[in-house]
C-alpha cells in the first residue's frame, strides 16, 4: 500500500477471495518459519495468549482451518475457551512436524472453502490465524508480529469484517501505508465510497500497533495517537 492510498473504501462489499489471499500469503512465511524452529524448545515458549505455548497456539490455529475443511464450525460452542481447550488436548501427543503439516494444509485448502461460502460468516478465521501467527513472533521476538509483508490483506480483510460488525468509524493514518477507513463511516453507504471517514475517531501510528488494538494484544511499547474512541471500544477479538 503506497502513499496517498485508502483502504477501506467499498469495505461492505465482500471480496470472498481476500480470507484466501491471506492465508496463502502466511502460508509461504509462517509455515516456513515454524519448521525452521521445530524444537520442544522452541515450541514450549509462553506466548501472550493466556495459558498457551506456541504449541498451544499452532495446535488451535490447525485445529480452527481443520474444522473448516471438515464442515465442523457449527457445533455447539465451537471456538468457545472450552472447544479450544480440547481441540488442543486432542493434538497433544503429535509430533511438531504432524501438527505444522496440518496447519500448512489448512493454509493451503482451507481459503477456497472460505471462499464458497456466500455469507463469509468464517472470513474472521483468517484474520485469526494471521494475529496468531503474530503472537507465535512475538514470542520468538522474530520481526513482523502483527506486521509483516502480509499486512495489506489483513488490513483490507479487517476494516471488511469491522464494518460487518458495525464497529465504531476509524481513520487510520498508517504513514508510507496510507489511510485505511474502519467500521461503519458517516454516509457511507455498503461500498463505503466518497464522503466516508467524516466524524470518525482517528489513529496514528504504524498498522502493527493498529493491529495490536483490534486484536486486544500488549501495547506497552508502543507508540500512538487515538482520538473519539477509546482502545477498548476497538477491540475485536475478545
Amino acid at each position: 500500500m503506497a502513499t496517498g492510498m485508502t483502504t477501506g473504501d467499498g469495505a461492505g462489499v465482500r471480496d470472498p477471495r481476500l480470507p484466501e489471499r491471506l492465508l496463502l500469503a502466511e502460508r509461504e512465511q509462517f509455515v516456513r518459519l515454524l519448521r525452521s524452529r521445530a524444537t520442544d524448545d522452541y515450541f514450549s515458549v509462553r506466548t501472550c495468549c493466556p495459558g498457551w505455548t506456541v504449541r498451544h497456539v499452532v495446535a488451535h490455529c490447525a485445529a480452527a482451518l481443520d474444522r473448516v475443511l471438515t464442515g465442523r464450525c457449527q457445533e455447539e460452542g465451537v471456538f468457545s475457551p472450552a472447544s479450544n481447550d480440547r481441540d488442543i488436548a486432542e493434538r497433544a501427543d503429535w509430533p511438531l512436524t504432524r501438527l505444522i503439516d496440518e496447519l500448512d494444509r489448512g493454509f493451503a485448502e482451507a481459503g477456497a472453502v472460505l471462499a464458497d461460502r456466500t455469507d463469509g460468516a468464517l472470513d474472521a478465521i483468517a484474520l485469526g490465524e494471521y494475529l496468531h501467527s503474530g503472537d507465535v513472533r512475538e514470542a520468538w521476538r522474530v520481526g513482523g508480529a502483527y506486521g509483516g509483508r502480509s499486512v495489506g490483506p489483513a488490513l483490507e480483510l479487517l476494516a471488511h469484517l469491522t464494518y460487518v460488525r458495525k464497529s465504531p468509524a476509524l481513520t487510520a493514518e498508517l504513514g508510507d501505508r496510507g489511510t485505511v477507513r474502519l467500521g461503519v463511516h458517516e454516509g457511507a453507504g455498503e461500498g463505503a465510497g466518497e464522503g466516508a471517514g467524516e466524524g470518525a475517531a482517528v489513529y496514528v501510528g504504524d498498522a502493527a500497533t493498529l493491529m495490536r488494538l483490534y486484536a486486544n494484544r500488549p501495547l506497552a511499547g508502543s507508540r500512538y495517537e487515538l482520538s473519539g474512541v477509546t482502545e477498548a471500544e476497538l477491540v475485536f477479538f475478545r
